[in-house]
């Protein structure tokens, strides 16, 4: 009797034991199957979403691949029976325990790939290897909204190819830039912080002891920006935020910046403010590796170029060796309605483009109406180039004084700000200039300038003709790809002598006039004299180009101009355009009174003299 109870439990035990085993199969099977659940059924009016891949490393023989090089441990979780048996494996075959998962019978290991092959040749019970794979926070932020510019102009595929103005630093002479930097914050190749220093000029001036000589870390404290105006041209230049498609929102993430505020919170300066600001990125340009700056920013024209004392730091600043890129103004499309500084014949001067609200259609894409045209009071053609200036989105502060009086503009999800304006236009540009600057850093001013223009597509028609004049467009659109692969010189300042121009020894004109009938025009040019006879000249040192003949106007190009705003019409921004005869119609010549508009023209006072500001254009 007692015989067959033992063999009655023994055989209870046994089939309670099979019970267990049939279920744990049975629990693993669904567990396992758990792991890639099947997709839901597309809709036929979808595109349907490449499946999942199957997580191989989990399955019960699989072993996971070791993709570090040889001798370099990766880190997986290693299972068997029991820890303690997971662990003396890991520990038999070389491996580093990095801790126990007693909730799974398995450990954290170390293991390089002659390691993760010993465990595998003689395996204990029940063992089984995972790849230590990464995870992320299910409540990551919404991804980031598309910006289009850096694309449209040709930036986005050099940041592909690793040109993003890494070493480069732009000083953004303008509002300041916000505490909350967000995107600022850090550049795309992993600086932090990339705002290197600030400069506030207005409080300089109310309190000069607000930057002890001897501290240290004077220019190391934020300034803040209480109108948005100084952040959002941050943000067009340097965002290395990354949108949802995968690419910067900015056109140079990588650059540095230094914010130098001149302009109050309603975005109005005075002219010392923003030469005391200029003045200062001169001397801190070594230090800071200062290689561009942006003026987003515009004031009435009162004088010649060479008499006015912003043009004249501008052209201080140009001669030190900085790129100065300035926006044309926003009180186009009038003829020669650019403001200063854009008047200045040696910066970069850019006006605007927008894209119609079809950033992919290249064919939508407009001279913006608002968008300052040349020429310039001593005939010069302005601007060189044109940007995206049109609804340009980047960050800015939700509470400043251009959220507050535009709310309509803001987007505070993120928190962004859309505005127009050549201002904007002038950030794309000098951004681009950066990225220029990254691929070939000994480049000087005026080669850059060359190459920017080299590099532009200007809007043409269907038959091949300027779709807008040289004083709306100038050398056309900024490329980014096509200025940093140009190897393009001596085609812009030529004839230009900036020492003699700051020393009163010398000042220039530019090509353009006006005839009888109100039609602006690029006049001829006479061949130069000898080189005796240049040589025998008092200013024999200096460029001389030949002598512009005032009656005659050249005829290539189309470069005739009765002054009538941009037209909707369709263009192509051509990269394939030939200028005839180069860009000689950006030289300079000696000035004379020989313009048509000398004895008539009214310098305007419209505005406080010595003033200077920001005013955001129409949307478009």
């Amino acid at each position: 009797m007692g015989k067959i109870d033992r063999r009655r439990r023994w055989l209870l035990g046994a089939g309670a034991l099979g019970a267990a085993v049939i279920c744990a199969v049975l629990l693993s099977q669904r567990e396992e199957t758990s792991v890639a659940p099947a997709p839901a059924a597309t809709p036929a009016n979808k595109t349907s979403t490449p499946a999942q891949p199957e997580p191989t490393a989990f399955a019960t023989n699989a072993r996971p691949v070791h993709n570090a090089p040889a001798g370099v441990r990766q880190n997986y979780i290693v299972q068997a029976a029991s820890v303690d048996l997971a662990r003396r494996a890991v520990e038999h075959a070389g491996g580093v325990v990095t801790g126990d998962l007693t909730i799974i019978r398995a450990v954290g290991a170390s293991l390089d790939s002659r390691e993760l092959a010993t465990l595998w040749e003689d395996p204990v019970a029940g063992l089984r290897v995972y790849d230590d794979a990464q995870v992320k926070s299910s409540a990551s932020p919404q991804p980031l909204p598309e910006t289009y510019y850096p694309t449209q102009v040709g930036a986005s595929s050099m940041h592909t190819g690793g040109v993003t103005g890494r070493g480069v630093t732009v000083a953004v002479l303008d509002t300041g830039v916000w505490q909350q930097k967000g995107p600022l914050q850090q550049s795309s190749t992993g600086r932090n912080p990339r705002v290197l220093a600030q400069y506030d000029v207005i409080l300089a001036r109310e309190n000069p002891s607000a930057y002890p000589l001897l501290s240290l870390n004077k220019y190391s404290r934020d300034i803040n920006d209480l109108n948005g105006h100084g952040t959002h041209i941050s943000s067009i230049i340097a965002s290395s935020g990354i949108a949802a498609t995968g690419k910067y929102q900015g056109v140079a993430p990588g650059v540095n910046l230094v914010s130098v505020r001149v302009l109050d919170s309603q975005g109005m300066g005075r002219y010392f403010d923003v030469i005391a600001g200029i003045q200062w990125a001169m001397n801190q340009r070594l230090a800071y590796g200062i290689r561009v700056l942006n003026l987003s920013l515009s004031a009435p024209v009162q004088s010649h170029y060479w008499d006015d004392p912003l043009n004249q730091a501008v052209m201080a600043a140009w001669g030190s060796g900085l790129v100065v890129v300035v926006a044309a103004g926003n009180a186009g499309p009038e003829p020669m309605s650019i403001g200063v500084p854009g008047n200045n014949p040696y910066v970069i001067t850019v006006g605007a483009v927008t894209d119609s609200y079809q950033p992919t259609q290249v064919s939508a894409y407009r001279l913006a109406s608002f968008s300052s045209a040349g020429p310039t009071y001593e005939g010069f053609v302005k601007p060189e180039v044109v940007a995206m200036g049109g609804h340009i989105r980047a960050y800015a502060p939700d509470a400043g004084t251009l959220a507050q009086r535009f709310p309509q503009w803001v987007d505070l999800r993120y928190p962004d700000i859309t505005m127009s304006g050549t201002s904007q236009a002038a950030a794309v540009t000098s951004g681009v200039v950066a990225l220029l600057l990254d691929a070939n850093p000994g480049l000087s001013p005026d080669t850059v300038k060359c190459r920017l223009m080299d590099g532009a597509r200007p809007a043409v028609h269907s038959n091949g003709m300027l779709a807008y004049s040289v004083f709306q467009q100038g050398a056309g659109l900024v490329n980014a790809q096509d200025s940093i692969y140009s190897t393009a010189s001596n085609c812009a300042n030529k004839g230009l002598n900036v020492a003699a121009d700051l020393s009163g020894i010398q000042h220039y004109g530019g090509r353009a006039n006006r005839d009888a009938d109100g039609n602006y025009y690029i006049m001829e040019v006479e061949e130069p004299a000898g080189l005796l006879t240049q040589l025998l000249s008092p200013l024999g040192s200096l460029p001389l180009l030949g002598q512009l003949l005032v009656g005659l106007a050249s005829t290539l190009d189309g470069l005739l101009w009765d002054g009538s705003p941009p037209t909707t019409d369709e263009v192509t921004w051509s990269g394939g355009y030939t200028w005839s005869n180069g860009y000689t119609w950006s030289n300079g010549y000696t000035w004379s009174n020989g313009y048509t508009w000398s004895n008539g023209y009214t310098w305007s006072n419209t505005a406080t003299p010595s003033s200077t500001g920001i005013e955001p254009a129409a949307q478009e």
